[in-house]
């Protein structure tokens, strides 16, 4: 395993080969995904930039302040089509901080950010194996999930897939690490301020085509603000429009 100052040195060399390339992958993500160019250029890029600086802090502590830490070994990393490049550095960063190697399986239609991110890797210096990523079908995830090489698995997506891997790792000593969708709710009070609840049930419902697993999908009132707080938010969904 790399001395903790050693793999700090690298995410925070990645940090800055992302940023020289941050309008590249900013494309990539939408060609990708679909997400709009503004989004993943002013939200999504700074954020993975930013992961990447503060897991470097975390390497450089881990020797000091986590003395009784080790690394897991081999993580593998599954993520969804929705915003790809965050998500799997969600996973990869703290994986890499601890001092593991890494096998990120794109989801099969959004794999091109995922496959440039480790060309990005190999020009900031990560030595070669640390970073893996291979491209294919839900087969592929079972696979790695079944692998005894594989020491966790860390997955994000539907219900019913992460079922799946629970029954492919039980037993077997691996890790395992779920974020899977589900029916988020919205409560609202009568002491809300009802144009601004409404503004933000539209926008997490509809943010990103609500092709996302925190989208929402329930909605409680108060029954004293109910009929009210539904003409506004028809009101407002009459203002959507496509494209």
């Amino acid at each position: 395993m790399l001395p903790g100052h050693v793999r700090a040195r690298h995410l925070y060399n990645i940090a800055r080969t992302i940023q020289k390339h941050q309008r590249l992958l900013s494309i990539l993500e939408s060609l990708d995904s679909g997400n709009v160019i503004r989004e993943s250029q002013e939200s999504d890029l700074p954020l993975v930039v930013r992961h990447f600086y503060h897991y470097a802090g975390w390497a450089q502590l881990m020797e000091e302040q986590m003395a009784n830490w080790q690394p897991l070994g081999t993580v593998a990393i599954l993520i969804p089509r929705s915003f790809p490049l965050l998500t799997l550095t969600w996973k990869l960063c703290s994986a890499l901080a601890m001092g593991n190697t890494t096998i990120l399986k794109p989801a099969r239609s959004t794999g091109l950010a995922a496959l440039f991110l480790a060309e990005v890797c190999t020009q900031a210096g990560l030595p070669p194996g640390v970073f893996n990523v291979l491209t294919g079908d839900q087969g592929l995830g079972e696979a790695l999930a079944h692998d005894p090489g594989v020491d966790k698995v860390a997955f994000t997506g539907n219900a019913k897939v992460g079922r799946c891997l629970r029954q492919a790792t039980a037993g077997s000593g691996k890790k395992l690490c779920l974020q899977l969708g589900g029916k988020l709710p919205f409560i609202v009070f009568d002491s809300a301020d009802l144009d601004s609840a409404v503004d933000t049930v539209v926008d997490a419902i509809w943010l990103n085509r609500r092709q996302v697993h925190s989208a929402g999908a329930q909605l409680f009132l108060q029954e004293s603000i109910a009929k009210n707080f539904i003409q506004r938010l028809k009101h407002r969904m009459g203002q959507l429009y496509l494209g």
